[in-house]
């Protein structure tokens, strides 16, 4: 195999710099030319006139970021198909969102989902839950745009810094001028390049794999197709329960009551329309992450006698998959600037996604409280995109942190659990829980965060610390043929002799749904132990919870979920 040390070509460059500017074209259309976006609801919202299929492919796209198109296939090469049981998380977060969660939403039509907290507990609540949510988005930002800089700078010799500056400065750009509907058709058209992208570099692998059944022989015999593990040790990442319950919760969280998802599934006119978009979110999730894991699995093909991170041509793991490319597109130009475009547009799908959404946050629960009079649309409109340049150039600061923080997609867990899984849990309190109140609902959220950190920081310690490693398939550099490092400078890691106890040793899928957990038992003892908040307007819970007797003409029945559901249409 022959490799090429910074592989992008003239086309590749072409490549990429024509999604870049077809994003930002995007952007001026619906920001300066067509139907402006001169009013609020216009920016946030769309107008309320968004369609099924753009809002589920945005959906999906934004919430599968550049970061999980590199980190996925390493995660394969090096732990195993296992990683695919995301698909059965998504469907878990698809169950809870139709039944439990969104027709809250949908009953309310609020711009900001911490307008709940303040309608179901108080406004002390909901400043709580503003914090964690405000700095658990601007401190993912970095994280999410550092994947496809590492990328693009590993395959042309760039510098990752002023890559990243680039990118960020980009997708600033068009979010603040186009709002919700330019995020959305943004998405739409970059999951294509996405798709197109990964198609196209799924079949130049099989070609230089030896095909298909030569791929999944290897992988066999190499131990990665190991998927359905159904033995429950909270200390492993690799087992059915660590991805459907834990990452089941990371996705409800970060999906359902996350702010940049409640705010795309209100763009819809129909909560019937909210169902069809879950659905359709589940396939193109499933889509784009079944092609990472085959490709997961051709990298290893490719590399099962040679392991680039051992033999130290790399340095890191999330630069595996741009690495492998330098095989597989020598003699190929263009697929490289395809693998590239893919990652930044995922990217950039999730920064764009976060921005708009910061911003509806920010102006409606912070901004307006120091606003004397109402401000015209225009106004308001111009705010929100100051409010978004803003947002966006704090973001981009905090890369210069995130290199030294380890693995991605471990680093994206420990975020979302420690702010997000406190945040499930809080508005599973309020929506599934009558009893809860105000006082359980503050101090559980509080609880819960002070659990999850107790947990996850000094997990982490111990990581960075060499302590704690998640086993690995095996890996082997019998067949390397060079010793010297192409794109690495790597420099070892003196653990200290201290065992960490075990409880540290849990698998960080498990973050966001032990966050969740601890805060709604929390927020539960205190609110029994505690006295009761006046009774709680039956369109702030969910229909699950729902057992108001209606008066029917015969006798008085209860509420079932599917009736409950059904009123949501009238």
């Amino acid at each position: 195999m022959s490799y090429n040390e910074f592989p992008l070509q003239l086309i590749d460059y072409i490549i990429f710099i024509t999604t870049l500017a077809v994003s930002t074209l995007i952007g001026l259309y619906f920001g300066c030319l067509g139907n402006r976006q001169s009013t609020v609801k216009e920016y946030l919202l769309g107008g309320k006139r968004m369609r099924v299929i753009p809002i589920a492919v945005s959906v999906a796209v934004s919430h599968f970021s550049g970061t999980a198109l590199v980190g996925v296939p390493a995660d394969v090469y090096r732990y195993g198909t296992s990683i695919w049981l995301f698909v059965c998380a998504f469907v878990v977060m698809g169950v809870v969102a139709v039944f439990v969660y969104l027709p809250v939403f949908f009953k309310l039509q609020l711009t900001s989902t911490y307008e709940y907290l303040e309608k179901r507990f108080d406004q002390k609540t909901k400043i709580l839950g503003l914090v964690f949510y405000i700095l658990a988005d601007i401190l993912m930002f970095p994280i999410l745009i550092y994947a496809p800089s590492l990328t693009f700078a590993t395959m042309s010799g760039f510098n990752v810094q002023g890559t990243a500056v680039v990118l960020c400065a980009i997708c600033i750009f068009y979010t603040s001028l186009g709002g919700l509907k330019t995020v959305v058709w943004t998405d739409f058209l970059q999951f294509f390049i996405i798709m197109t992208s990964l198609a196209v570099i799924y079949i130049t692998g099989l070609n230089q794999s030896g095909g298909f059944i030569q791929v999944w022989n290897t992988a066999y015999t190499g131990e990665r197709l190991q998927t359905f593990n159904f033995g429950f040790d909270f200390t492993s990442r690799d087992n059915f329960w660590a991805y459907s319950l834990g990452c089941g919760a990371t996705f409800t969280a970060t999906v359902v009551v996350h702010q940049t998802g409640v705010q795309k599934f209100l763009a819809l006119p129909k909560y019937s329309d909210f169902v069809w978009t879950v659905v359709y979110v589940i396939i193109s999730f499933s889509c784009v992450h079944t092609f990472c894991v085959l490709i997961g699995l051709e990298t290893y093909a490719l590399y099962k006698d040679c392991d680039p991170l051992s033999s130290k041509q790399i340095q890191k793991h999330e630069q595996l998959v741009p690495f492998s490319l330098t095989v597989l597109t020598a003699n190929l130009p263009g697929v490289s600037g395809l693998l590239v475009a893919a990652i930044c547009s995922a990217s950039l799908s999730t920064m764009s996604s976060n921005l708009n959404a910061l911003a509806a946050v920010i102006y409606k629960e912070v901004v307006c409280l120091f606003l004397k009079e109402e401000q015209s649309e225009a106004r308001a409109t111009f705010i929100l995109k100051i409010i978004v340049v803003l947002v966006g150039i704090l973001g981009t600061c905090l890369i210069f942190v995130v290199e030294r923080l380890g693995e991605i997609i471990s680093i994206m867990s420990l975020v979302f659990g420690i702010a997000q899984g406190p945040l499930l849990g809080l508005f599973t309190l309020g929506m599934v829980v009558p009893r809860a109140n105000s006082k359980g609902a503050f101090f559980g959220t509080i609880g819960g965060f002070v659990s999850i950190l107790c947990l996850a920081v000094p997990s982490k310690y111990y990581q960075m610390k060499g302590l704690i490693k998640s086993p690995t398939k095996p890996l082997s550099t019998s067949g390397c043929s060079y010793n010297q490092a192409l794109w690495s400078n790597v420099s070892s890691i003196q653990a200290i002799p201290v065992e960490p106890h075990v409880i540290f040793k849990t698998s960080f899928f498990f973050y966001s749904l032990f966050g969740a957990i601890m805060t709604v038992i929390f927020g539960l003892v205190i609110s029994y132990v505690t006295t009761a908040d006046p009774p709680v307007d039956e369109n702030l819970l969910s229909p699950v919870c729902r057992f108001r007797k209606l008066e029917r003409e015969a006798e008085g029945t209860y509420l079932s979920v599917e009736e409950a559901l059904q009123t949501l249409e009238k």
